[in-house]
């Protein structure tokens, strides 16, 4: 593992070198249960047990990244909550999953700024809608978020336009109060979302991130904070700028962004060989869940692959993403009726990640994922 003393950033166009060398290769919530789960947390702090990830917050129940949402996470037992991260034009990193934000907030009722429609090449995808970099923090602030999946989650829709988008520094309080509530120490997991492309217009998410958590001192080897991406060098410039645990996320298909031009793949990255190079700069690997239980034609799940083997071979940890509740979501074995949008059997997912041997799992709905955790038998 690279050492995480060394405090000075390599430049840019080193580390995607470096990149390269080392890639190129042949209803609503249940009741509150956070006082609950303190002791079960002080548990898996210790990392003896499969940790839960509150994806987005709780956002089965609320609209994602909003305080509602996380501080609803931490209440349902989550033992860390995720805040993908982007930039506003003033430099100021807020939590949505993307930088286009037409989808999770009411930007496109507010005439003024009607304007600032556009479209972007973001990754090499045309986009078209509202970009936070186009923004001030003051000008969000005047937005309201609201629910992303109202088809799916119809029910989360009374909650538009109530809730800000927040900022970084405000997730960090939130976690900062209820752990002083709960007595218990509570995870952040941020991911920074299109590093290459905030970058190439002069709102680098590393540093501002990193400053961040230094003024809540959050910037140690052993504090609860995870930083994520999909990316490769900025993991490796992130392993520079801190001590936190790094975790290099993949997917089930493509690869990232930043390396594309050299053709290098996520199933490069999660091959034997791919996860002893991961190892250099990250701790975790975090695949999309097929990569961990590949399904049939049929979509169902079977014998799980061989990553998670591999990856603890190579030393690192893996969190796979995305638990949901809902049918849609799950494999065809633990689907439950006919019904797209209902419940399905996510406890028997779980405990089937759980038997591959994971090491943590992102969750929509915490509650569910804590339960059938904490229920588990190994």
């Amino acid at each position: 593992m690279t050492s995480r003393t060394l405090r000075h950033a390599a430049p840019v166009a080193l580390l995607a070198a470096a990149a390269l060398s080392i890639f190129t290769l042949p209803a609503d919530a249940a009741p509150d249960r956070g006082a609950h789960h303190a002791d079960s947390r002080q548990r898996v702090r210790q990392l003896a047990s499969p940790l839960v990830f509150g994806h987005r917050g709780a956002s089965g129940y609320r609209p994602e990244h909003t305080l509602a949402s996380y501080e609803l996470a931490i209440r349902l037992g989550a033992d860390y909550i995720e805040p993908d991260l982007v930039s506003t034009k003033d430099g100021v990193l807020v939590a949505r999953h993307e930088n286009e934000i037409s989808g999770t907030t009411d930007v496109a009722d507010h005439p003024e700024f009607a304007d600032r429609r556009t479209t972007k090449s973001i990754d090499g995808v045309q986009v078209t809608g509202w970009f936070t970099e186009d923004f001030t923090l003051a000008e969000l602030k005047t937005l309201r978020a609201k629910e992303r999946l109202p088809q799916v989650r119809p029910g989360n829709t009374r909650y538009d336009g109530r809730f800000e988008i927040p900022t970084l520094t405000e997730v960090l309080r939130l976690v900062r109060t209820w752990e002083k509530k709960l007595h218990t120490t509570i995870g952040v997991a941020p991911e920074t979302k299109h590093p290459t492309y905030f970058d190439s217009i002069g709102l680098s998410l590393e540093e501002p991130l990193v400053a961040t958590l230094d003024r809540f001192g959050l910037d140690r080897r052993k504090s609860p904070v995870v930083i994520q991406s999909f990316e490769v060098s900025n993991l490796q410039e992130l392993d520079h700028l801190t001590d936190v645990p790094l975790v290099q996320l993949t997917g089930a298909s493509g690869g990232p962004f930043d390396l594309s031009a050299q053709g290098t793949t996520y199933a490069q990255i999660t091959s034997a060989e791919g996860l002893r190079k991961v190892a250099r700069y990250a701790d975790w690997i975090g695949p999309d869940k097929i990569q961990v239980l590949p399904r049939d034609v049929a979509g169902a799940t079977g014998r799980p692959s061989d990553l998670v083997r591999d990856a603890h071979r190579a030393g690192v940890r893996v969190v796979v993403y995305t638990v949901r509740d809902e049918n849609q979501f799950l494999p065809t074995n633990f689907r439950t009726g006919t019904d797209p949008n209902a419940k399905g059997d996510v406890r028997g997912e779980v405990e089937s990640l759980l038997d591959a041997g994971i090491d943590g799992l992102f969750c929509d709905y915490a509650d569910s994922c804590v339960d059938a955790r904490d229920g588990w038998v190994e």
